[in-house]
């Protein structure tokens, strides 16, 4: 996994609109004309677009932009800019850097993957392996336009090295889109189902491909379009590669990363070579993530986004032996993590009375799943958890919505009963038989919010079945300034805005 944190500082970054800058070359340099002519310079560039992943906008903020603005999360942070922008709709200033800087950097992941599409193909190398790396590109590239199409919607599309007299305008949402799912279309043939060196472990693979195409696809509404991608993850070549681990907890951990369950995760590792001696910072980057000490409860962390508390009641139904639903400790931490409560509820280290006793913090709820409780007391900016972005349950319950969308309920049952049985419960085809096709889906959104809370899909959840606008007031009262029309994007940042006379702003932005 060493090989995809190397940072290349040639092919570093990129944007559109920038003005010239004066710059001195320096002649013992690598400069981008003599860059581009080996294999080796190949993988380097393919290696520096997974390091954007790194970047703390990335792994930190667009997170939290996913998960603290939908139903499920809140904000308190003192940083009132934060808060307003991540929880209540409130963004006077397009240029927020949390919700700024994650636009840029998906650029800058775009910039990276457009230069390896236009140079690596022109290098003399095998040609498989060739295919492979240029695969690796554009499910990258279309992986940042999946970020940019569901946060900002209307956003500029550059499929060639950008260049700084380059004034893109707007693409619509749906075209972005488009363009997302036929990147993944050619990423597809070009990869493999599994990589045989262990060196590889976590580059992009052919199921992650088709994972997501199926999410593409199924945000436009193409749910019959969906199908085939979903089909071969469960029914066809990858149904023998992913499966549910035993313990819904090993998701999470350091210790079980990359397991069987996990279609495409981020790679995060503790860099010991980040620093020198005289802890002056290297050229070695940061190969961990910030995200469990923003997030993590007040006192170890910055606690910067946290669940709401509602959503702890919805884990309302027992297991086949009684007990209470596996997931909830798993997820979250709260009072009655322990289901002994608050004098057996440990949060590194200590226990949740001594640490809140009966004071304002007592009844918050803190999402557990990418943080580092379960193996040190306390948190830092170089978190090695790495962040599971697409798990094999996900795509069980993709499939099960897209067989019961295109109305084939009855053999969407299974699919949902394999995520639920892990979990201990009932099979929904015994305990719920019979659905219909709206029934069906009304329980299959409390399924994935059960599975899937605070991983970063529930913003597009809401947005896919039309669910998005104050009517959530009821379970998060930050809707209530929710304006349709408008907030279902954020606002493409005013420095890019008046950089480019050729892009214009989101709706009632």
């Amino acid at each position: 996994m060493k090989k995809i944190f190397i940072y290349i500082a040639i092919i570093g970054g990129g944007c559109f609109g920038c003005e010239d800058k004066l710059d001195i070359e320096n002649p013992n340099e690598p400069n981008v004309g003599l860059f581009w002519e080996t294999g080796e310079d190949a993988e380097k560039g393919v290696n520096a677009i997974y390091s954007t992943l790194h970047k703390g906008s990335i792994s930190r903020w667009m997170p939290m932009l996913y998960s603290t603005r939908a139903d499920i999360g809140e904000s308190r942070s003192p940083w009132t800019d934060l808060s307003n922008a991540l929880d209540k709709f409130i963004q006077p200033d397009y240029n927020f850097d949390p919700v700024s800087g994650v636009f840029a950097d998906n650029y800058v992941g775009i910039f990276r993957a457009n230069q390896v599409l236009d140079n690596v193909p022109g290098i003399e190398m095998e040609k498989s392996e060739k295919d492979v790396l240029l695969g690796q590109a554009y499910f990258l590239r279309a992986l940042f336009y999946y970020h940019l199409a569901t946060l900002y919607g209307n956003v500029p599309m550059l499929l060639k090295t950008s260049e700084p007299q380059d004034y893109p305008s707007n693409s619509t949402q749906a075209e972005v889109f488009e363009q997302i799912i036929s990147d993944l279309e050619l990423a597809v043939p070009m990869l493999p189902a599994r990589y045989a060196d262990a060196a590889d472990l976590g580059r992009v693979t052919k199921g992650a491909a088709y994972a997501l195409l199926a999410k593409a696809h199924m945000q436009l509404g193409q749910y019959q379009a969906a199908l085939p991608a979903l089909q071969w993850l469960v029914d066809g070549e990858g149904g023998d590669i992913y499966n549910l681990v035993a313990n819904y907890r090993d998701n999470f951990l350091i210790t079980t990363e990359n397991n069987v369950e996990s279609v495409f995760e981020w790679q995060f590792a503790e860099n010991p070579n980040e620093f020198t001696d005289n802890d002056i910072q290297t050229p070695n980057h940061n190969y961990g993530t910030s995200l469990a000490q923003f997030t993590a409860p007040v006192g170890i962390g910055w606690s910067d986004a946290e669940a709401r508390r509602w959503i702890i009641y919805e884990f309302d139904e027992l297991t086949v032996s009684g007990d209470r639903d596996p997931r909830v400790a798993a997820s979250f931490l709260f009072d009655s993590t322990d289901i002994n409560g608050p004098d057996a509820t440990m949060i590194y280290g200590q226990s949740f009375s001594s640490r809140y006793g009966t004071g304002p913090d007592s009844k918050r709820v803190w999402v557990r799943k990418f943080l580092n409780d379960h193996w040190k007391n306390q948190e830092g900016y170089r978190s090695p958890n790495n962040y599971r972005y697409i798990r094999y349950s996900d795509v069980l319950l993709m499939y099960a919505e897209c067989l019961n969308a295109t109305g084939s309920t009855a053999a969407a049952y299974p699919h949902v009963d394999r995520v639920r049985q892990r979990a201990g419960l009932q099979s929904l085809s015994v305990a719920r038989p019979g659905l219909n096709q709206a029934a069906f889906l009304e329980h299959l959104k409390h399924e994935r919010l059960l599975e899937l809370a605070g991983e970063g899909h529930r913003w597009n959840d809401l947005a896919r079945w039309g669910d998005l606008g104050p009517g959530l007031a009821v379970n998060d009262p930050a809707f209530a300034n929710f304006e349709v029309g408008k907030h279902e994007l954020l606002p493409i940042p005013q420095l890019d805005i008046d950089a480019n006379p050729n892009l214009e702003q989101n709706p009632k932005w």
